[in-house]
């Protein structure tokens, strides 16, 4: 063996080494859980909960860097890009599997780059009414807009949200056509419901819930497969008779591509161990969440899955952000 041969071998071996003591050790600095979004919205409120529970088990920082803009794009590549070692994780939603059709172009890809952890949480979106409306189900609002077609209004929290696409599908399963009004998030769109501005709204069950409960708006139907566990009153899209109807905004744990199989074992027991604690479960149903576990082998069969059903929402709706 000549002298290169063996210092590139000796280079090699000191590697492995280093990464199977890293291994063995993991972690032994501080883990940076990078949410592609601003600080206090639903994405934060799932990684920052999880975050802290993983610090007391683990004994080392899991601390939270909010990496916001292009739709949680920019976020998202800097996990792509990063050192595959368990020591840069990211906290994606559904967004990651709809940016892929709605941007022309994204820096990354959403299975190649990355390894899968588990699942964490998913939280329902639901449809409500003005009272004016004097719709009380989803079965009546179906009659009503197939008798006044283009002239019920429905709000959402922007073009080209789960929450847009998920009214995307409704009317197309229900053979029905809405005016769509995009706002700047959920609480604008709310504001206009109340005070009978739109007809309907379409946004996360936690900012739409509280209102229904006052009276003040009808909550007609939920999009998840299931009854949400907070608002078990509200029947799902699906009960009205639209079979197969399923979607939710879902959040979950990613790696870069490359990660050793050790360390995301390891990085799947302890979210999922956090994610079962009375506390972590109480805080997060009572904001809307339901748990939701996994497998990394079946969370990346889900994102494969949801990768193909929003391919199909995102062209029928004809959405693009650029």
């Amino acid at each position: 063996m000549s002298s290169a041969t063996c210092v590139v071998a000796g280079l090699a071996l000191c590697c492995f080494a280093a990464l199977a003591s890293a291994q063995g050790t993991y972690p032994n600095k501080t883990i940076r859980m990078i949410v592609p979004f601003p600080a206090g919205g639903p994405t934060d409120i799932v990684a920052r909960t999880v975050a802290q529970k993983m610090t007391d088990s683990m004994g080392q920082p899991v601390v939270i860097d909010n990496r916001g803009g292009s739709g949680g794009n920019i976020g998202t590549e800097i996990v792509a890009r990063a050192t595959p070692d368990g020591y840069t994780l990211l906290m994606a939603i559904v967004g990651h599997v709809i940016n892929p059709y709605l941007y022309s172009r994204v820096p990354y890809d959403p299975v190649k780059d990355f390894v899968p952890i588990t699942k964490t949480a998913a939280a329902t979106i639901m449809l409500s009414a003005h009272p004016s409306l004097q719709v009380k189900s989803l079965k009546e609002l179906i009659t009503a807009a197939k008798a006044r077609p283009r002239q019920i209004t429905i709000g959402s929290p922007g073009s080209g949200t789960p929450h847009h696409l998920a009214a995307e599908l409704f009317k197309n399963m229900a053979g029905i056509d809405l005016i769509h009004v995009p706002y700047k998030g959920a609480a604008p769109a709310i504001a206009d419901l109340l005070g009978g501005q739109v007809n309907l709204a379409i946004v996360s069950l936690p900012a739409a819930y509280p209102h229904a409960k006052a009276g003040k708006i009808v909550a007609l139907g939920v999009t998840s497969p299931t009854r949400s566990a907070v608002a078990p009153e509200v029947p799902t899209f699906a009960e009205a008779g639209l079979g197969g109807y399923d979607l939710e905004n879902w959040y979950g744990l990613l790696a870069p591509a490359g990660t050793p199989r050790a360390v995301i074992d390891k990085l799947n027991r302890e979210t999922v161990r956090s994610l079962q604690l009375a506390d972590v479960k109480e805080r997060l149903n009572g904001q809307g969440f339901e748990i939701r576990t996994s497998t990394p082998e079946e969370f990346a069969a889900y994102i494969k899955t949801e990768l193909v059903k929003w391919s199909k929402i995102v062209k029928a709706s004809g959405a693009k952000v650029d």
